[in-house]
């Protein structure tokens, strides 16, 4: 096994960019590096095109050579320290429930393991908190790139700017701070699988380069004109419904219609009440091995909680619940005391309004009870009147996620 190939593109009899061909289906695809003393710019974008790490012209300084083995590194470090955040990610995470006793999750998981055997893009939609992203996991996990990478970009997390520079990457100097130059996500997961979470929240201005990326399988970094190459299988996720995003002119027809060929729409918990507590089960196993505790189950009082609760935050609001539970419960059985206080514990009487509180204490807690009543995040920010965006942060910002 190779970390890094030299490859002539003159072979004599063979040809150098066919050979690169076969070199690049070899899993996982060695960084290849096309040098020729006939360069030209021409060869230099079909090299890259299908795939070349980096191109050198000859004659070559050993400075040149040090130079690219750097990169290549630097790109292998990257790549690496992914698949061991991947590792320390899957056990901080609950197993996904890979069946249902409901028709509507159990068509869906049927398409999306069919498309997972296949290249093609996936995109996964569904309310917040569905379990989007553990499936998209799951996906690469039964795929042909499951031994690469597997590497999340979250849409709404950055500015555009910034969002470009971490999908494609940097070159030095392209805007202020650029003090290196960056590979991108786009690079860290070749060979692997690129999930775009929250793709409805992509902004306009970058659209038009996924795109190019999904359609011709290539990409420029910021602030560079040669493109690259892009061998990633691509999943993306929404909470919003993109043909009205592009009604509003908001997201783009064509990306649209691009991304979805293959869609899979995971239902809310309230739409999945014969799963609700086999998943709550699941949950409790976890989270009682992981803290060391020795829980066994839930009280019935319990049970009759989750059944007749809207769950608008989904698997995750259950997660939350689940482990929260756990860590607070004093016996060896899961009380309503342990749960939170739309679940039948009374409120806090002192964040009420009038009382001698902050704004942010009112917020919250308005906030807390709007998402209990509500059947949906969407049906939630209209009672609240604001943007789902706005509710999204501020779930964020207020650890309700």
């Amino acid at each position: 096994m190779f970390d890094v190939v030299f490859l002539d593109l003159d072979l004599g009899a063979d040809n150098g960019l066919e050979t690169l061909g076969r070199l690049l289906q070899v899993r996982p695809a060695p960084a290849v590096v096309m040098f020729t003393a006939y360069a030209t710019i021409a060869t230099a974008v079909e090299a890259m095109r299908l795939g070349a790490f980096d191109f050198v012209p000859k004659p070559f300084t050993p400075d040149q050579i040090r130079a690219v083995l750097a990169k290549a590194e630097k790109t292998a470090a990257l790549q690496q320290r992914v698949r061991a955040l991947e590792t320390d990610l899957a056990a901080e995470t609950p197993p996904l429930a890979l069946h249902s006793h409901e028709p509507v999750m159990e068509r869906a998981l049927a398409v999306a393991f069919k498309a997972a055997e296949s290249p093609a893009s996936v995109l996964l939609l569904g309310p917040s908190g569905t379990g989007k992203s553990l499936l998209a996991r799951e996906l690469h996990r039964r795929s042909a790139q499951r031994d690469a990478a597997f590497v999340t970009v979250n849409c709404p997390s950055l500015s555009r700017e910034l969002l470009e520079s971490e999908l494609f990457g940097h070159v030095k100097g392209s805007f202020t701070g650029a003090i290196n130059d960056t590979v991108g996500k786009v690079a860290a997961a070749s060979g692997g699988t690129l999930f775009l979470d929250e793709i409805g929240e992509l902004p306009l201005t970058i659209q038009p380069k996924l795109l190019r990326l999904l359609q011709e399988r290539e990409y420029e970094r910021v602030g560079e004109t040669t493109p690259r190459r892009a061998h990633v299988r691509v999943i993306a996720a929404t909470n919003r419904n993109l043909a009205e995003e592009v009604k509003a002119g908001r997201f783009r027809e064509d990306l649209f219609y691009r991304l979805n060929v293959i869609a899979v729409t995971l239902p809310g918990l309230r739409e999945r009440p014969g799963d609700l507590l086999e998943i709550a089960e699941s949950y409790r196993r976890h989270f009682s091995a992981r803290l060391g505790k020795k829980i066994t189950g839930y009280a019935p009082a319990v049970v009759a909680a989750f059944g007749t609760y809207g769950w608008p935050g989904n698997l995750r609001e259950l997660r939350n619940v689940v482990e929260r539970a756990v860590i607070l419960a004093a016996g060896d059985t899961i009380q309503l005391a342990d749960l939170p206080e739309q679940f039948g514990v009374a409120p806090d009487p002192a964040v009420a309004v009038g009382a001698r509180v902050t704004f942010d204490a009112l917020e919250t807690e308005h906030l807390r009870r709007i998402l209990a009543l509500a059947h949906n995040l969407d049906e939630a920010a209209r009672i609240l009147g604001i943007d789902p965006a706005t509710l999204y942060r501020k779930r964020q910002k207020l650890g309700f996620l």
